[in-house]
């Protein structure tokens, strides 16, 4: 799947409809990484590398989470991608922008967002 231009993103969400109540904006890009998640979210001991993922995601799950950003406190822009299939370390996984009014709402939002997408919306099968 073609990864979309973050500069891209930033042009046309600086030019849309309500644009200037925007303070803010922060962007996400999670990739694949080599560290099993076991080890770097439990402490779990290191014994392999992962080699990849196969990653899928939700779609009706997905647009009900960016609904839900976008509902949040002074967030006026959301726009998320997420890939699919099979994945190598190094790809992207994910691409989330929010755009807001405050850094405390912007910051919020955004974890709040991925932390659902990562919880709620996606499968990621590590590969070794």
């Amino acid at each position: 799947m073609t990864r979309p231009s973050l500069d891209e993103w930033i042009r046309e969400a600086k030019a849309a409809p309500g644009a200037q109540e925007n303070g803010m904006y922060l962007f996400h890009n999670g990739v694949v990484r080599a560290a099993p998640k076991a080890v770097v979210r439990f402490g779990e001991e290191r014994k392999a590398d992962v080699d990849g993922m196969l990653f899928s995601y939700d779609r009706d799950r997905l647009a009900a989470a960016i609904e839900r950003a976008k509902a949040l406190p002074g967030i006026f822009h959301v726009r998320v991608w997420l890939n699919e299939g099979r994945l190598s370390v190094g790809d992207d996984i994910m691409l989330v922008l929010i755009g807001g009014d405050i850094r405390p709402h912007v910051i919020d939002a955004l974890q709040s967002l991925v932390g659902e997408i990562k919880n709620e919306c996606v499968r990621e099968e590590e590969l070794y």
